[in-house]
């Protein structure tokens, strides 16, 4: 008889303060350093999405992160070389009038990745922890029961062959002030900034206990969370590659599909092309 496998947490999960955003270690000589190991890493994570299109396997990968930390920035070097066929971004803003209707992961179980695909949400179910906590949106028995629900949810998921990679691009405060600078007097860059945005820093010692507080209670040893110091921009995008590609390969042949005999006998007698063996 099958039973579902335990929900086991991380004995020692990750904390905001005990990562360096600044560090110096996290700097790139160049651009044309970064610019060599995007392309190298980007190559990698076009090989992992293909072997898990030919084998028919799931993924999701979550981001969370502070406004302006860079989620939107990372998802775009992820998919950039990708078959657009094999994944699709959900980015999420508030519940629809028909969303708020229903239990709040209905959303996302709409959303889940069919096989052969990955699924990458910019904002998720978390937020159920984060900002509808934070901005009372819902009670706190409902926001404190949520964490027991996710793990459920997350289990449910990796019990049935879906990989889970959860992320959190993490900023200073400081940082966060300068990008907020930065799109105010790019008129490109204007729309990124809400009034939201703003607001929501003024809350960011709350935010970062209630965020801390989601990693004690949802990092898990089949879906662990991991923080990228984001900061340098340039180190947060290989660096979510990395992450990505290692979590994503774990156990998982890489090797091209053999070709398929019926089309190299078809090729070999009605085109005359000979494929090397």
């Amino acid at each position: 008889m099958f039973s579902p496998s335990p929900i086991t947490l991380v004995p020692s999960p990750p904390r905001l303060n005990d990562i360096d955003t600044a560090h110096k270690s996290y700097t790139l000589k160049d651009k044309e350093q970064y610019q060599k190991k995007l392309k190298k890493t980007q190559e990698l994570m076009l090989k992992v999405q293909q072997a898990y299109y030919h084998q028919g396997k799931r993924a999701i990968i979550v981001f969370q992160g502070w406004d302006a930390a860079g989620k939107g920035g990372a998802i775009r070097r992820i998919t950039e070389k990708l078959d657009p066929r094999g994944y699709r971004v959900h980015p999420i803003a508030s519940p629809t009038k028909e969303e708020q209707g229903r239990h709040y992961l209905y959303r996302f179980q709409t959303r889940l990745p069919k096989p052969g695909s990955i699924a990458i949400f910019d904002r998720s179910w978390y937020e159920r922890v984060l900002v509808e906590r934070i901005e009372e949106f819902t009670s706190p028995n409902e926001w404190q029961r949520a964490y027991q629900e996710i793990n459920e949810f997350e289990r449910m998921l990796t019990d049935d062959g879906v990989r889970i990679i959860k992320i959190f691009m993490h900023i200073s405060k400081d940082e966060q002030l300068k990008r907020f600078e930065e799109r105010l007097n790019n008129p490109m860059k204007q729309w990124k900034l809400t009034e939201e945005d703003i607001r929501n820093r003024a809350k960011w010692d709350e935010y970062e206990r209630a965020t801390d507080e989601m990693f004690q209670r949802t990092s898990t040893l089949s879906a662990p969370w991991t923080i990228i110091p984001g900061n340098k921009k340039w180190f947060a995008r290989v660096e979510v590659l990395h992450t990505v590609i290692e979590a994503l390969s774990k156990e998982v042949d890489l090797s091209p599909p053999p070709v398929d005999p019926t089309v190299v006998k078809a090729a070999r007698k009605q085109l005359g092309i000979q494929i090397n063996d």
